[in-house]
């Protein structure tokens, strides 16, 4: 007759006492408590491998930190398993490891990750700013969360005091980079859902603001005042040349004497300072070449156009114009950016190609048949628009002295 194992009790576990040898005490169905010599009580699941039908042991932990009733339970678990042809004790490897991938996958890993892929599609300085926005607000809290275990509430209660300090743009700013991580972790394979693609329905869309700019009629008040104003040579020359060439604040402060090529009349921007990093080449005309003409003796013998007065070697800060503009008065009504939008509204309404427009302020084309369009043609016809707008410029500042309107001047080679 079969032997009959005798379940154990909590008392019988409880008061086990150590030996001069390790022994066990049999709950049956493979369940055993190993007191060691030492007083410990370890709980071991003996069981034969499902495919190899060797002999095997599994821990299942330390009495009393795994009770009698856990250690059952933990017995039932495998004897599933094995009824399925599953070794208990791979199967619960491989769910550790998992666990430790997940865990060690966290959300900072994949902004760390997210900003060195970013600094390859943008400006690494405008890679960085989104990242510094990231660390100042949302890495402190999710940093060290595992990206899998990322709900929307998280970011919610985050954000949640930024919209209440009136900073939508921040919030939108902030939920955009949170998803383009999230994206990237569904993209790897770390996560299989991307569970804050709508977080932004939870905050108020932030109200549009246009750039500052003026009307087309205020065109000659602003070359009055920008004649009167307290102002270096400098600063006055690169305002001029950023209205005449429609170009970025950036763009303008960082123009380089190498980028100017006289004999084919025309200013190439390298792609690396461009913002949709595509070069973009400006023609000249007669008031934008008087502007070099201006600062040659002064920059001439520099790198850049317009220097730092600070630090000759380096270019003016790209908010140079814009605090200009505020010390000559139109503080609200007209930042450096809105320059280009004065250009864009008076072309349109004297009836230019809408086309040569945009490509004269560098937007790229959606259309790719338009895109693909005959440059040279676009380049001359671009130099027809810029003349214009340069003569325009010229007329409004009739009465007043503009640095473009100076005539008869040569650059030296």
């Amino acid at each position: 007759m079969a032997r009959t194992t005798l379940p154990l009790t909590n008392t019988q576990v409880k008061q086990a006492k150590e030996k001069d040898k390790d022994y066990t005490l049999s709950d049956g169905a493979g369940l055993e408590l190993r007191v060691k010599t030492n007083g410990s009580k370890l709980w071991v699941f003996k069981y034969t491998h499902p495919l190899t039908k060797k002999r095997t042991n599994l821990g299942f932990g330390r009495y009393p930190e795994v009770s009698l009733a856990q250690a059952r339970e933990q017995r039932e678990q495998a004897r599933k398993l094995l009824a399925e042809y599953i070794d208990p004790k791979s199967h619960r490897d491989k769910s550790l490891n998992r666990e430790r991938e997940a865990l060690s996958q966290t959300f900072k890993r994949f902004a760390d990750t997210w900003l060195e892929l970013k600094k390859q599609n943008v400006k690494p300085e405008t890679a960085e700013k989104a990242y510094q926005c990231l660390d100042k607000h949302i890495l402190p809290k999710l940093g060290p969360v595992a990206i899998a275990d990322i709900k929307p509430r998280h970011v919610y209660e985050i954000l949640e005091p930024v919209k209440a300090k009136g900073s939508l743009e921040t919030v939108k700013r902030l939920c955009r980079i949170i998803n383009e991580v999230m994206r990237l972790a569904v993209a790897s394979g770390a996560i299989e859902v991307n569970y804050l693609s709508d977080v932004t329905k939870l905050f108020p869309a932030p109200k549009p603001k246009n750039m500052a700019t003026l009307k087309p009629k205020e065109l000659p008040e602003m070359m009055q005042k920008l004649n009167s104003a307290s102002i270096t040579k400098t600063v006055r020359c690169l305002i001029e040349w950023q209205l005449h060439t429609m170009t970025r604040p950036i763009e303008a402060a960082t123009t380089r004497w190498a980028d100017i090529d006289l004999e084919n009349g025309v200013w190439v921007i390298p792609a690396e300072r461009m913002k949709m990093k595509k070069p973009h080449s400006v023609p000249l005309t007669p008031q934008t070449i008087s502007l070099l003409e201006t600062m040659k003796p002064i920059s001439g013998h520099r790198e850049y156009v317009f220097p730092s007065h600070r630090s000759p070697n380096r270019h003016v800060n790209s908010q140079t114009a814009n605090m200009a503009l505020k010390r000559m008065g139109f503080d609200g009504r007209l930042v450096s950016h809105g320059l280009r939008a004065l250009a864009s509204t008076t072309l349109n309404e004297q009836g230019f190609d809408p086309d040569i427009i945009e490509a004269s302020l560098a937007h790229i084309d959606k259309n790719e048949v338009r895109r693909a369009y005959n440059r040279a043609e676009y380049l001359e016809r671009r130099r027809t628009l810029l003349c214009w707008w340069s003569e325009h410029i010229i007329e409004a500042a009739k009465g007043n002295f503009s640095m473009a309107g100076q005539k008869g001047l040569k650059l030296a080679g």
